[in-house]
């Protein structure tokens, strides 16, 4: 599957980006804020988009948005540290596909990707 990693944290970028070729995948594209991240997205058409929600600037949920504008059948599976179902709740209404929790290991994230593929 070709993915677009979206973090503002360049190790949890490689973290995820070695463990996503570990597994055969392709990361097609890196971002780091939401510029760079939908300037990525229009650019490479990723099959699916890991990103992270809290960044600095616009949020991972306002990269969300856009994305949806963009491809409103864009897979998107949200990272983030913060577990509250409230805010679980709004990136599902916000077009989610999944949410992964941090940290997480090897077999969640193997687990996710099994899911929305």
């Amino acid at each position: 599957m070709k993915v677009l990693i979206v973090d503002d944290n360049i190790l949890t970028r490689d973290m995820i980006k070695d463990i996503l070729q570990e597994m055969s995948h392709q990361v097609v594209g890196e971002a780091g804020n939401f510029d760079e991240a939908v300037k990525a997205f229009r650019e490479l058409s990723p099959e699916l988009v890991l990103l992270d929600l809290i960044m600095p600037g616009k949020t991972g949920l306002e990269v969300l948005e856009e994305i949806r504008l963009i491809n409103p059948a864009a897979k998107v599976i949200m990272v983030t540290a913060v577990q509250q179902d409230e805010i679980n709740k709004k990136l599902f209404e916000k077009g989610a596909t999944a949410i992964l929790h941090k940290p997480f290991s090897y077999a969640e994230l193997e687990a996710v990707l099994k899911q929305v593929s």
